[in-house]
């Protein structure tokens, strides 16, 4: 009893403190005045304090996500996206911090590629494809709805499934990679992924950090991205599967969200947009989408039925510099080059 009175005080008295700042910053009635809310390479971004009640400030410190800036920023380089900007104004030996949100978006249209057809192979109609990888040679596909979900090894020349098992009829599959002879998948809303040999024996399990929701998954010889439905692409370390970072992604004109089934191609990463048949070309370092391919007429080339969906898996062949392209439920994996328009 007297451990939880002591605990009692102690959450009370923070409450109390936390109570006491917000107070006092909504009594000064100080805030973050910006030039813009969106800015493009290039751009400044210029800070002041809006002060309607006239307080004496004796000094202001800037932050753009932590990192200490002057109140004229210039936007020359870095990450895309949305960025808090916090203000620590001193004033009466008080410190109150202000924050307010601005986004950083690219500064040039994507370039638009067009693609060309190579060949066309047999692809399991009934496969929900959520990853696709070519790896030594071999593809292995992710497949997903509740009670289907599936990790596979497939002869794409032929469609025959090589080797199968079946994920829990509680799990949704989602994306899958390859790095080091060792397969990573992830599911969808468990927030829960898996680890398995090339033989498909399950060696380990991993958890979701700040990404609630496993999409697509792809990797760079070093590391993971993981996509989660949202704008963000996260990155992994492949031995603790903790996430590191993020980037978001963006045009020149604001975000792109959904973003789903991701591959590395050439330093970049491809990613599928959910529901509209395209894939969009990232900047990793950035988030910039530096390209986008419409895919969309793949879609009426195969068979058309009740449960035909969306474009979805890509898979680099680095042999060929071709990429495989399929959809949910299509009967068609389609090999193909792009170039620039």
């Amino acid at each position: 009893m007297r451990i939880f009175s002591l605990a009692l005080v102690c959450f009370t008295s923070l409450l109390i403190l936390n109570c006491g700042d917000k107070s006092q910053a909504n009594k000064s009635r100080l805030s973050i005045k910006t030039n813009t809310t969106t800015l493009k390479l290039g751009d400044t971004l210029v800070l002041s304090i809006k002060n309607p009640k006239n307080i004496e400030i004796d000094s202001v410190l800037y932050f753009l996500d932590d990192v200490k800036i002057n109140n004229h920023y210039v936007f020359n380089s870095g990450k895309l996206g949305a960025k808090t900007v916090k203000a620590i104004i001193t004033y009466d030996d008080t410190s109150v911090d202000v924050t307010r949100t601005v986004e950083f978006y690219n500064n040039s249209t994507p370039d638009i590629y067009t693609y060309t057809i190579v060949n066309i192979y047999p692809h399991d109609i009934t496969s929900y494809t959520q990853g696709l990888e070519l790896y030594n040679g071999k593809l292995y596909e992710s497949t997903g709805q509740y009670g289907a979900s599936k990790l596979r090894e497939i002869d794409y020349r032929t469609g025959d499934v090589i080797r199968n098992i079946n994920l829990d009829k509680a799990l949704f599959g989602e994306g899958l990679t390859v790095l080091n002879e060792t397969i990573y998948q992830l599911t969808w809303k468990s927030g829960l992924g898996f680890v398995y040999d090339l033989n498909f024996e399950k060696t380990g399990s991993f958890k979701y950090g700040k990404s609630k929701e496993g999409w697509g998954l792809c990797n760079d010889g070093k590391k993971l991205y993981k996509s989660d439905g949202t704008e963000r692409i996260w990155t992994l370390n492949p031995d603790t599967l903790v996430e590191e970072d993020h980037i978001q992604v963006y045009t020149d004109k604001g975000k792109i969200p959904s973003l789903n089934e991701l591959e590395w191609i050439n330093g970049k990463i491809y990613a599928n947009i959910y529901q509209r048949n395209g894939v969009a070309i990232i900047n990793p370092e950035t988030g910039a989408v530096e390209g986008v391919v419409d895919f969309s007429p793949l879609r009426k080339m195969v068979k058309q039925h009740d449960e035909l969906d969306v474009l979805n898996g890509i898979a680099y062949n680095p042999e060929s510099n071709t990429i495989f392209v399929t959809g949910k439920n299509w009967d068609k994996l389609f090999e193909v080059t792009i170039t620039k328009k």
